[in-house]
């Protein structure tokens, strides 16, 4: 049975696994247990293979393309990933059995404690069936829509997938085996017998997957006599060995000393060392068509491993694989240090940070009122968020992060334009850089097709708020009895921000969104200005539809508001579209009571003073300067508008 996978981009073998608690109370049979002897057996034939501190290189010649079989597991988020593979390295002798194996192969903190994949891991493991030794390369993916392309390149590398779908503990009143078991046959059309229900949490059937990886997942087909012909599919830095390049390899053969050619760079390097990760890196002598590892050829900045890359031998061209792309950055967002006497440490992190993720990109900014700092560009929401968790924990830095927003395009309408910037097309990533309407002659935004599947009860509501985010509906179908799928067309900054999460809140968990990247469109685009007593606020300047500007513009002013300390004088918070005030909210002055000293007499006396009053606070409004302090403009940016 073949399942489409990514979005059509790969085919191949999809194995479903039930994460049950029914398999270790004797519900369940299995189809097929070793026994102990042989299972014992097993366990010390992968040992000799799997030993993180033996010292002597691992000659793969002995394992066959046959005997090779690359594999990932796709999962929703928190459905046991992660202990589904600790199990398996557990199983084949790759780590040793303990109580504190959990979630060996996310090794950074974020990704611990978010339950999530951020940088692809690989694993080689060696396993032991019917007196044979098979090669088994898992493959952990990155589980979000910002890694979609990642995830796409790392499944090019694999011939199968396990799917795990959480049917949930048996005994629960809310579970429905059943239901599920026909919702996996009518979407994916794999059989409910061919289905194993496991306990990842206490290793029940585990080696029942093995063997259906083996008997299931064919072998890669490749030439190990053909030129080299190697796929780049993830990348980390070393500051001692420089980029190691996670690799699979169609074709060919490569060892130290190797000459090898980037198709993307054309640069060429020299091979310094060869290896698999069991999961830390062994050192091999050699790396043979159908296997994946690493690989270190002194490439000093991950740029030059981009993922998706082809690597080959000098003097033997190949044709690149299909599917390779720059990384397109699709949030961007201003980082400044709390105080700029950190600047300099938080360069050095940012830049550390960038070495270890090439689909960062970073452009130095500074602002009045912020300081000197960068706007950087992220893959998305998610991808922003990681980084700057990161920067809080690694490298204990606190920065400010503006508001994201989205890359836009304008539409030249001069020559003279056309002739500065040299292009008729420019992008913008700054919105104090947004160019007036009388320079183009239209605006795009960029647009995303995204995919919803929920309950038939929360339908109604996720279209009312799609509709509230300026979608536009282009499907809608029943999945089954209780699930529908929607399509819609949704310009990007209206769910860059928040969009998740409104969703999950309203389907109470159980709606999924799933997008891809659809161009651009023309749209009624406006640069809204903020005013403090008239003085432009260039740190708030946003890019929002015509149509919500007021509703926008009215929650910045209000937060602002309630932000601002107030002075001796009367402040003036406004929302500007050019010379037009869309919202408005006010500071009042702090008044001193000069009547307190009127303890009677004529009124003249006392209007006197009052006048003089005002008039020098009129006086001190024309003079006074507004200083923003940082913490208010922390509370404003991060704090999300209202939609």
């Amino acid at each position: 049975m073949w399942t489409p996978v990514s979005r059509g981009r790969w085919h191949g073998r999809a194995l479903t696994v039930w994460a049950t608690a029914a398999a270790h109370r004797g519900l369940l049979e299995p189809r097929r247990t070793p026994s102990r002897g042989a299972a014992a057996k097993s366990r010390t034939l992968d040992r000799l293979y799997s030993s993180a501190d033996r010292k002597e290189k691992i000659d793969m010649s002995r394992f066959s393309v046959e005997n090779t079989r690359n594999f990932s597991i796709i999962a929703h988020v928190d459905h046991g990933k992660s202990t589904l593979a600790d199990r398996l390295l557990e199983l084949t002798g790759t780590i040793d059995k303990t109580k504190n194996n959990k979630q060996v192969l996310d090794k950074l903190q974020v990704e611990r404690e978010r339950g999530i994949t951020v940088k692809a891991q690989t694993a080689s493991l060696f396993y032991n069936c019917d007196g044979k030794q098979y090669l088994l390369n898992l493959i952990d993916t990155p589980g979000h829509v910002d890694f979609s392309y990642e995830v796409s390149r790392s499944l090019s590398a694999c011939q199968g997938v396990l799917l795990v779908v959480d049917a949930n503990e048996i005994d629960l009143k809310n579970a429905d085996p059943a239901r599920v078991e026909k919702q996996i046959e009518k979407v994916f059309d794999i059989p409910s017998d061919e289905c194993i229900k496991i306990s990842a949490k206490l290793g029940t059937n585990i080696e029942r997957v093995l063997q259906a990886v083996i008997e299931r997942i064919p072998p890669p087909k490749v030439h190990r006599k053909n030129p080299l012909k190697a796929l780049v599919f993830d990348s980390t830095f070393d500051q001692y060995r420089g980029v190691i390049a996670n690799v699979a390899l169609f074709d060919g053969v490569v060892s130290k000393g190797d000459k090898i050619i980037s198709a993307y760079t054309k640069k060429t390097y020299e091979v310094n060392e060869v290896g698999v990760l069991n999961p830390n890196e062994q050192p091999t002598h050699k790396l043979y068509a159908g296997q994946v590892g690493y690989l270190i050829a002194g490439m000093k900045d991950v740029t030059e491993a981009q993922i998706g890359d082809t690597l080959y031998l000098h003097k033997q061209p190949v044709e690149p694989l299909p599917g390779f792309k720059s990384a397109k950055p699709m949030v961007f967002a201003g980082m400044y240090p709390i105080d700029q006497s950190e600047y300099n440490n938080l360069k050095s992190a940012v830049e550390k940070l960038t070495i270890n993720d090439s689909s960062v990109t970073v452009h130095r900014d500074s602002s009045l009122a912020l300081g000197a700092g960068w706007r950087l560009g992220f893959l998305g929401l998610l991808h922003m968020e990681v980084f700057n968790q990161r920067l809080e924990q690694e490298y204990n830095a606190s920065v400010i992060l503006t508001t994201p927003t989205v890359p836009y395009k304008a539409v030249l309408s001069s020559a003279k334009l056309i002739k500065e910037y040299r292009e008729k097309e420019i992008t913008i990533i700054n919105p104090a850089q947004f160019p007036d309407k009388s320079k183009v002659t239209e605006y795009l935004e960029p647009v995303i097709l995204g995919t919803i599947i929920t309950p038939d009860e929360y339908t109604g509501k996720v279209m009312m708020l799609c509709q509230a985010r300026r979608a536009v509906q282009k499907n809608m179908m029943y999945i089954d009895q209780n699930r529908v799928m929607l399509k819609y067309l949704f310009p990007l900054n209206e769910i860059v921000v928040d969009f998740y999460d409104s969703l999950k809140s309203l389907s109470s968990g159980y709606a999924s969104f799933d997008y891809e990247d659809a161009g651009y469109q023309t749209a009624e685009l406006v640069k809204m200005d903020i005013l403090l007593n008239g003085n432009h606020v260039e740190e708030l300047v946003t890019i929002v539809h015509k149509d919500k500007a007021h509703s926008v513009g009215k929650a910045i002013c209000e937060r602002l508001k309630d932000s601002l300390p107030r002075q001796l004088f009367e402040i003036a918070i406004q929302a500007a579209i050019g010379s037009k005030i869309i919202a408005r909210e006010t500071v009042k002055a702090y008044r001193k009571n000069v009547l307190a000293k009127c303890y009677g007499g004529d009124i003249t006396r006392k209007m006197k003073l009052l006048k003089r009053q005002a008039e020098g606070k009129k006086k001190l409004r024309k003079i006074g300067n507004i200083e923003v302090p940082k913490d208010a403009f922390i509370k404003v940016l991060r704090t999300q508008p209202d939609k």
